[in-house]
């Protein structure tokens, strides 16, 4: 077992714990970029899809697992972030400053709808994100000549230094641009996880009294936390255009939103590895799905709901049985391993991080 004597307030906030965290992380990136000439285009599509749903999960993360804020709305935002960016391009702005400036926007946009959602809590919060998440689909509709209504838009190639990137001619291209965008959002996370503002988030989270006893200021730090969340999820969406080829008010419904957070959870609320589990269970679980189908009943049948269905009971289950999700439990197993053969059969059971007052917020 490894054993980390921290000495300093650097040791707490370093950005690998160890060298050999930094080497896996390092692996896993060389693996990344090698993953074009191991698979064939397909699965590397496959894996666009999973990356893009992290983004979109690392954004709603930061609202809900690091802050401790409920939203069912994100769908709006990921709309947001996708039309705003096709419109940028169309005004005649490179997509090197379209892109950006559409997260930023997303972010603008999100850090003012929080203003007066943020003064609710709890369950209150989601049903407040949840009309914003309808009221985006008619907004869309409203907004025709800048959005293209119910015909919708047809995204333009990217053009990046010269290069041409095409979702579906150029897969292995539109994957490595994917690939920069996730980790370009991943260390921003992980750095703003390390400052005074991302112990801010934490604090909010585990309680609001204390927070504030200790100087945070509550509704600035929720505000900042939504615009953060709504500037990734922003950028997601402008990834997720591409991916389709084509978009409209329908897009990003609501499912899309309960589909987020469910990822979140199932996955693991409050960490950076929870996102991408969550995304490897959303995109490949219709893909799963689909080859059970047809090697139990064939090709030919169809079973309306059938992945919601599934999707559900995953998440009742983990609910139920591992509330920390797909990361907790694989944090459990590897210290299990690592302490063996002195591990109690106690030694995970969870402890509350609230105050009894706010039991009911």
């Amino acid at each position: 077992m490894r054993i980390l004597f921290k000495t300093s307030y650097n040791d707490d906030i370093r950005l690998f714990p160890d060298r050999w965290t930094l080497a896996i992380y390092a692996g896993l990136l060389v693996l990344s970029l090698t993953l074009p000439l191991l698979l064939d285009e397909f699965y590397i599509g496959e894996v666009t899809n999973v990356l893009i749903w992290a983004i979109a999960g690392l954004g709603l993360m930061l609202l809900t697992g690091q802050t401790g804020q409920v939203s069912l709305g994100h769908a709006a935002f990921l709309a947001i972030g996708c039309y705003t960016n096709t419109i940028l391009i169309e005004a005649g702005l490179p997509f090197i400053l379209a892109f950006p400036l559409a997260g930023m926007i997303t972010g603008v946009v999100g850090a003012i709808i929080a203003i007066p959602a943020l003064r609710l809590h709890g369950i209150y919060l989601a049903i407040a994100t949840i009309a914003l998440s309808i009221l985006a689909d008619d907004i869309i509709v409203l907004l025709d000549p800048w959005t293209g209504g119910v015909s919708g838009k047809f995204p333009d190639a990217i053009t990046l230094f010269g290069l041409e990137i095409e979702r579906w001619t150029m897969p292995v291209r539109f994957y490595y641009l994917v690939l920069a965008v996730t980790v370009i959002c991943t260390l921003f996370y992980r750095n703003l996880l390390r400052s005074p503002l991302g112990r801010a988030f934490a604090a909010v989270r585990d309680s609001e009294v204390s927070a504030s006893a200790m100087g945070v200021h509550i509704a600035r730090t929720k505000g900042t936390a939504f615009g953060l969340s709504c500037m990734i999820t922003g950028w997601a969406g402008a990834l997720m255009g591409y991916y389709a080829g084509a978009f409209n008010n329908e897009t990003f419904s609501l499912v899309i939103s309960i589909t987020l957070l469910m990822m979140i959870v199932i996955g693991g609320l409050g960490s950076i590895h929870g996102a991408f589990f969550g995304a490897v269970v959303v995109a490949f679980l219709p893909q799963v799905l689909s080859i059970l189908k047809g090697a139990v009943l064939g090709g030919g049948v169809a079973i309306p709901g059938l992945e919601t269905g599934v999707f559900g009971m995953i998440l009742i289950l983990f609910i139920l049985f591992e509330p920390m999700g797909i990361y907790g439990r694989w944090l459990k197993v590897r210290t299990w391993f690592e302490l063996f053969p002195f591990a109690r059969k106690d030694m995970f059971r969870r402890q509350k991080s609230y105050l009894k007052t706010e039991r009911l917020r």
